[in-house]
C-alpha cells in the first residue's frame, strides 16, 4: 500500500508508527519538515484513507490541549512484512504436528535452523557487537524496521517497531519462540526482551548476552532507555 502513497505521506506514517501515544500536527511539521497546514492536508487525506485517527487529548501547559494523531490497525499493516504469510502456514503445521504444549519448543527450533542458515553467509563476522549490527541489518530487511541503539552502560541493543509476526503475536505469543531462536543463534548470545509490541510496547526491544555472561538478577532493566539510535 505504501507504493500508492506520497513520499510525504510515507514519511508521516512512518513517523506515527514510532510513537506509541501519538503525535501532534506542530510534532509532524517538526519532522516532516513542512508546514502545520500541509500536515493538515496529509492528515486528512489519510484518515479519510482510514490509516489514521484522532488520539489522545495531551495538555500543552496552560495553552490548548493538542490533538495527537495515531496508527489505525490498517495503517500499521501497510508497512511491509515479508514473510508472516509464511509464517502463519509454519504455525498451524507445527501445531498439527507437535501439539500447543510443545509449540514453543518446536519454533525455536525453527528459528534457530533459519539462524544457523543466515549466520553461515557470513564467516567474516566475529566480535559479539559485529554479529548484533549484521542480525539488525537483516532484520531490517525482513521489514521488521530494526535498528542498533546504545543503552547508557554502552550495551548494544536491537529495537524493532514492525513486527512482521505482530497479528500472530497479539494472539499467540508462543510465535515469537521463533524470532527468539533465530536470534540466539545468530548472535551466539541469550536473547532477553525489555520491550514487546504485543503486551502494548511501543517497539520490540533485544538484548543479548553472550552465553558465557551469567545474567545480572539484581539489576532492574526495565527502565533503560537508549541514548543513541544508529542504522
Amino acid at each position: 500500500m505504501l507504493n500508492t502513497m506520497g513520499e510525504r505521506q510515507k514519511q508521516l506514517l512512518k513517523l506515527l508508527r514510532g510513537s506509541k501515544l501519538g503525535l501532534s500536527v506542530d510534532e509532524l511539521s517538526k519532522g516532516l519538515e513542512i508546514t502545520r497546514n500541509a500536515v493538515r492536508q496529509h492528515l486528512a487525506s489519510l484518515e479519510a484513507a482510514g490509516f489514521v485517527k484522532s488520539g489522545a487529548m495531551r495538555p500543552s501547559g496552560g495553552g490548548r490541549p493538542q490533538q495527537l494523531y495515531v496508527l489505525t490497525e490498517l495503517g500499521r499493516e501497510t508497512f511491509p512484512r515479508q514473510y508472516s504469510w509464511l509464517a502463519q502456514l509454519v504455525v498451524s503445521s507445527v501445531q498439527r504436528e507437535e501439539g500447543a504444549e510443545n509449540m514453543g519448543k518446536r519454533l525455536n527450533e525453527i528459528g534457530a535452523g533459519v539462524g544457523r542458515q543466515m549466520r553461515s553467509e557470513y564467516p567474516g563476522l566475529t566480535t559479539h557487537d559485529e554479529k548484533v549490527e549484521k542480525l539488525a541489518e537483516l532484520m531490517d530487511q525482513l521489514g521488521y524496521n530494526a535498528k542498533t541503539a546504545t543503552l547508557p552502560g554502552g550495551e548494544t541493543v536491537i529495537e524493532a517497531d514492525n513486527c512482521v509476526f505482530h497479528r500472530m503475536a497479539v494472539k499467540d505469543t508462543e510465535i515469537c519462540h521463533l524470532d527468539r531462536g533465530l536470534m540466539e543463534t545468530f548472535t551466539e548470545s541469550k536473547v532477553e526482551q525489555h520491550e514487546c509490541m504485543a503486551h502494548g510496547g511501543n517497539l520490540c526491544r533485544f538484548r543479548f548476552k553472550p552465553k558465557d555472561e551469567p545474567k545480572d538478577e539484581s539489576k532492574d532493566e526495565s527502565n533503560d532507555e537508549p541514548k543513541a539510535s544508529v542504522r
